[in-house]
């Protein structure tokens, strides 16, 4: 797949995470929130938890499963953005997680892993 291929592919999973997210009553802060160190793919509340999602979509499990590749490196830099957007946005001490939600885009099927890793915030 090319890199637009996977650009255009990212976007359709995106865009179906943020829909299925609003259906469950979340409320969408930002999307693709970007810093020199990174990207956030969806900020998000759920009137509990400041909620960090990356997506992950795929096309088959030919690769394995999506959220694999939320690596430990990919975890690590999701927390130093996510940081970088709680200081911008002046939110300390809000109670956050990180979620990943896996967008299989042959089937439309969509699994929301809640509080998908650990994260040690830095700000």
């Amino acid at each position: 797949m090319s890199k637009r291929e996977n650009k255009i592919s990212g976007n359709r999973g995106e865009r179906a995470a943020e829909q299925y997210l609003r259906k469950n009553g979340y409320r969408i802060l930002a999307r693709n929130f970007t810093t020199d160190t990174g990207e956030l793919d969806l900020v998000a509340t759920d009137d509990a938890y400041l909620v960090f999602v990356e997506v992950k979509s795929r096309m088959s499990d030919d690769f394995g499963a999506p959220s694999e590749a939320v690596d430990f490196a990919k975890q690590r830099k999701l927390s130093m953005v996510a940081s970088q957007y709680i200081e911008k946005n002046m939110l300390f001490g809000a109670p956050a997680r990180f979620d990943v939600i896996e967008v299989r885009l042959d089937t439309g099927k969509i699994e929301h892993i809640q509080n998908a890793f650990d994260s040690y915030l830095r700000y």
